[in-house]
């Protein structure tokens, strides 16, 4: 596989261009075509029509859409993303400004719900149609039928509101300056609920497929060969059954990337986080087009680059996979 493997980056790289071009272009025309004009928005009520027009004029929105698009992708080529009509920034560092926020709820958010749910299937796949394993596959199913803006509610209420345990928003507290491990621990403090928010759909899909597939392994031939050269359990479970069981696990993971950042919009908004999902928000509410593009164009970029990831851990987990 070592030997294959550049070109078959290369060759993966290479099919995600034509990808990304769709992705921009489909999105270019959902959003200039939605109800609304930016103008309006950034000109407020005041002025005339011949105001209007000069800045539709200064920000290129009086042209046709195929020549805007054709610009848009000309500049995208140049490493130009454009400025953001509500920030007046280049839309790159408006972006890279909000990015950590999000990067450290998401990537807490799958370790988590990765590690605890991989945990939960190997423990209920150890103790078919126990207490412990009826009582996880309930609360999975629950968890996976609770949306997240509804479950981040109630939540704040519980948690935050009647218990007081936890701040009901924002990522630190505003009214003290806090350095070193005292803001560690208040990060820490504010992450708690939107991470408990975001991981309870990823931890009950991961607990499941985990056990499913672990059960289906531990039934296979070459464990009960292991078990009669003697070997223990855990080292059956763990060394050769869960390896061959945590592929599904890593598609799961590596499409989830898309569908966490769409719950860390929703997620955002109830908790007020100031990532990506809240930007993305208030994107949309004022018709930026630029910043919207740039935010989907991370997006695609970053599933497609997981998707690739995901394909490689393939092989590490598999050797039988190979790709040319």
């Amino acid at each position: 596989m070592a030997a294959h493997l550049p070109r078959y980056l290369l060759r993966r790289v290479l099919q995600a261009v034509p990808l990304l071009l769709g992705v921009l272009v489909v999105n270019f025309f959902l959003i200039h075509l939605a109800p609304g004009d930016p103008i309006y928005l950034l000109a407020g009520d005041g002025g005339d029509e011949p105001y209007f027009a000069a800045m539709r004029q200064k920000y290129g929105l009086d042209k046709p859409l195929p020549v805007q698009l054709g610009l848009y992708l000309l500049g995208v080529v140049q490493g130009e993303f454009g400025y953001s009509f509500a920030y007046a920034r280049p839309v790159f560092e408006v972006i890279a400004a909000r990015l950590p926020p999000t990067l450290l709820l998401m990537g807490v958010s799958i370790v988590l719900s990765t590690v605890v749910g991989v945990w939960l299937g190997v423990v209920c796949a150890r103790r078919p149609n126990s207490p412990v394993e009826r009582s996880v596959l309930v609360a999975t199913l629950l968890g996976y039928g609770c949306p997240a803006f509804w479950l981040g509610q109630l939540l704040v209420l519980l948690f935050a509101v009647r218990l007081g345990w936890f701040p009901v928003q924002g990522m630190v507290n505003a009214r003290a300056d806090y350095e070193g491990l005292a803001r560690l621990s208040d990060i820490a403090r504010h992450l708690a609920l939107p991470v408990a928010t975001l991981s309870v759909l990823h931890l009950a899909l991961v607990t499941r497929l985990t056990r499913t597939g672990l059960r289906e392994e531990l039934g296979k031939d070459y464990v009960r060969t292991a078990r009669a050269k003697g070997l223990p359990t855990p080292s059956v479970v763990n060394r050769h059954a869960l390896r061959n069981a945590l592929l599904p696990v890593v598609t799961v993971v590596g499409a989830d990337i898309g569908t966490l950042f769409t719950g860390a919009v929703l997620t955002e908004i109830v908790f007020a986080w100031p990532g990506l999902g809240r930007l993305l928000y208030d994107a949309t509410l004022s018709r930026d087009y630029p910043l919207l593009m740039g935010i989907f164009l991370l997006v695609g970029t970053s599933v497609i680059l997981t998707n690739i990831v995901t394909d490689v851990a393939y092989a590490v987990l598999d050797p039988r996979v190979r790709y040319t």
